[in-house]
């Protein structure tokens, strides 16, 4: 449809508006009759991404109902195929927790052929998601000036480590590294105690969403204005951006963050208590639930005493207080100060392993749990997204595919492309086809592919 509207002598701004257009009739025709209409129905993204914070972003999107189409390597796919154990079968678990819900086409980008390939794809597509180093992709053209030649509708997202400009441009990023270099990892651990790292790469998450949310923010702009855009998301600013107070109080008071534990730099009590045969957490954000704390423990004394009147009390006389505290909870079980707390209007909860978090009534109700079948591995179930929604359920997911899984599916669908110029492609090594599918295909077809010799990688 782009190279059409293209034939028809208008500028890019009028192409990019009438693809928007269009887009928004195909989501809106979509709608009528239909009960479980996704906002993002209709949009394509070619998602050229690897590891986490990219392959994060684009299941979002992608249970959100956009078409996403992952760009791998022949052969080894992403990287994260490789990470583990454990393994389901032969597939890693930690791939597959982030990659539901798209299509795998496995690309040669370093041969020309398959760089065209992509160009192709990135011409009728809405979004192109990457996370190479800044300059990798122009050096074979697939840079965002390159695109943007050939698709000014298209909202191109790189995630990196430290942006696409500046001083540290050119290192690769992990979310370790960007943890430490933002401060993270300095504000987390015990207090008397060495840096820890999160127990998941939340810097790597925390820039997936912010790349998730920025995707959805540059289709509206380009519903408004017409053109497409490129963002700039990265692991050090996204990780910046979410220290809030702890950076605010050092850039307003010149105060250094440092590591609190399960506690609070600012707020007591709010931290996990020791019990007889575990913890709880419990946190009083106001004084009022400051004295019901107390009346729980048994203390009513203590919410009295002039010096834990008020928080900023409470803060300065952390010690004499967490002290007193301390000693009241390890006098009993968890389960039964969750039962004293039950009902109380105090945030409180127990420190649950995994086996108690899936186990746990409130997670099963919200839905937190996804199954689908897998077509190697059988049966697989991953955390589903965190939020639901009155007029759509994100439901019945597709299972993250093989290396190559949809390549054919995808050159003649998206492209088409004929059955001899995907053979000849298949042959050169440009792509590749999932091995087990595609004999199953060739079972399907076998008097067409009598005789056929190539390798599939």
């Amino acid at each position: 449809m782009w190279r059409y509207l293209q034939t028809c002598c208008l500028d890019d701004v009028t192409v990019c508006l009438a693809m928007s257009l269009l887009l928004f009739l195909k989501a809106s025709q979509a709608g009528r009759g239909a009960s479980n209409v996704k906002p993002l129905d209709g949009v394509k993204i070619l998602d050229l991404t690897r590891v986490l914070a990219g392959p994060f972003a684009t299941m979002n999107l992608g249970d959100l109902g956009a078409e996403v189409i992952k760009v791998e390597r022949p052969g080894a796919g992403d990287d994260t195929r490789a990470w583990g154990p454990p393994f389901v079968g032969k597939e890693s678990v930690y791939f597959l927790s982030v990659n539901r819900n798209k299509k795998s086409i496995a690309i040669n980008m370093k041969n020309s052929r398959g760089a065209k390939i992509i160009r192709e794809l990135a011409a009728v597509s809405d979004v192109f998601v990457e996370n190479y180093v800044p300059g990798k992709l122009a050096e074979i053209g697939l840079g965002y000036e390159d695109i943007k030649k050939i698709a000014p509708h298209i909202v191109y997202c790189s995630i990196t480590g430290y942006g696409q400009t500046g001083p540290m441009v050119q290192r690769g990023g992990y979310d370790s590294i960007a943890a430490a270099v933002s401060g993270l990892m300095h504000i987390t651990g015990h207090e008397e105690g060495e840096p820890v790292r999160v127990g998941v790469a939340m810097t790597d998450l925390a820039t997936g969403l912010y790349a998730c949310g920025a995707i959805m923010a540059g289709l509206l702009q380009r519903y408004k204005t017409g053109k497409g855009l490129h963002i700039d998301c990265n692991l050090m600013s996204s990780q910046v951006a979410c220290l809030t107070h702890v950076a605010a109080n050092y850039l307003n008071c010149t105060i250094e963050g440092k590591r609190w534990g399960t506690a609070h730099g600012s707020i007591v009590p709010y931290q996990a208590f020791k019990t007889k045969d575990g913890y709880i957490v419990v946190g009083a954000g106001n004084d009022q639930q400051f004295v019901t704390v107390c009346k729980i423990l048994n203390v009513p004394e203590v919410s009295k005493d002039s010096r834990y009147k008020t928080n900023t009390l409470r803060v300065q006389n952390r010690k004499e207080l967490i002290d007193i505290l301390s000693t009241r909870f390890s006098e009993k079980t968890t389960s039964k100060w969750l039962q004293l707390f039950e009902g109380s209007g105090v945030p409180y909860g127990p420190i649950n392993n995994m086996q108690q978090v899936f186990s746990d009534p409130q997670v099963l109700h919200n839905g937190l749990v996804m199954e689908m079948n897998h077509p190697t591995a059988g049966r697989i179930v991953v955390p589903g997204p965190g939020v639901r929604y009155s007029e759509f359920a994100v439901s019945h997911p597709k299972p993250p595919p093989l290396v190559g899984q949809h390549t054919v599916e995808i050159l003649k669908g998206m492209l088409g492309y004929e059955d001899n110029a995907i053979e000849e492609l298949l042959h050169t090594g440009a792509v590749a086809q999932h091995e087990i599918l595609f004999l199953v295909s060739l079972l399907q077809d076998l008097p067409m592919h009598m005789g056929s010799t190539h390798m599939v990688a």
